[in-house]
């Protein structure tokens, strides 16, 4: 059974790093993806998993995956029932929350080799599929409709949902993201898209460029280059143009100022990833 891309591994392995090397407050703590990832006792020791050079790196991540959480704690207390994942990877929500992940119906959408490892990997390490949780695997490289194929999972498209999208747009092109941004918007009002974005390297920090950049290179030689980057005003007029009557940028910095502020480890989101939030 093939197993899921480097990139989806890695991020559930620094969502980990984080708790066993980062002292409290932890600003996420998931320890489910490392059980499902079990890359043996020295994955510690990989060079991409070095607590130093890292830190910005996995701050990003904790700190995206907590903000995805806040915003639907949010949207199930405003009565929102439905809940996307797009390029779901080794998302864990549904197994950490289920005291919130059981008010909605969740669909979790990836390519249908990575789904398939990750439900089997799931049984192994004890956890089962409630009836709130859908899996949804859409052969993208097919040209499959990843929005047929939710709606035909039981998605219902005449109610509000919130819809995430983390570390997928820069691996599509502008056109497939723009295609995604129509389909989102004809949803009902109240509904939200919370989707992030690669900025150009010369929009990124000078102190994290250098990052950004092993960054690409990494995904270049791993097959799945970064295609496709935006400037924020470039996301929210595609998005206004799409149909969704309220935009918001919301930079990596300040996801780092929300999460980060006043810890004496200094433990700071590296800048280049930022998020559209787009409403109906």
């Amino acid at each position: 059974m093939a197993e899921p891309e480097s990139t989806a591994a890695r991020v559930a392995l620094w969502r980990a790093l984080h708790v066993q090397v980062d002292p409290p407050p932890h600003v996420l703590v998931d320890e489910i993806g490392l059980q499902l990832v079990a890359p043996g006792d020295d994955w510690r020791s990989r060079p991409d998993m070095d607590p130093g050079w890292t830190s910005g790196f996995r701050a990003s991540i904790v700190a995206r995956a907590r903000f995805i959480e806040d915003l639907v704690v949010d949207a199930v207390e405003r009565g929102v029932t439905q809940y996307v994942l797009l390029g779901s990877g080794i998302d864990t929500f549904a197994q950490r929350r289920p005291d919130v992940a059981s008010r909605l119906q969740v669909f979790e959408i990836d390519q249908p080799d990575a789904q398939a490892w990750k439900r089997d990997r799931l049984v192994a390490v004890g956890h089962g599929e409630p009836d709130w949780l859908h899996f949804v695997p859409v052969d993208f490289e097919s040209g499959a409709s990843w929005w047929n194929e939710l709606a035909g999972a039981g998605f219902d498209t005449r109610q509000t949902a919130i819809i995430a999208s983390t570390g997928v747009s820069m691996y599509l092109t502008k056109e497939a993201t723009v295609a995604t941004l129509q389909q989102v918007a004809t949803l009902p009002a109240g509904s939200t898209l919370a989707m992030t974005f690669m900025l150009p390297v010369e929009l990124v920090d000078e102190s994290d460029r250098a990052g950004m950049q092993m960054a690409e290179e990494g995904a270049r030689r791993s097959g799945t280059p970064f295609i496709s980057f935006y400037a924020p005003d470039e996301i929210l007029g595609l998005a206004r143009r799409a149909g969704f009557t309220k935009c918001e940028h919301v930079s990596g910095k300040e996801l780092s100022d929300r999460y980060f502020a006043g810890r004496p480890d200094n433990l700071r989101s590296s800048s280049g990833e930022d998020f559209l939030i787009a409403t109906t």
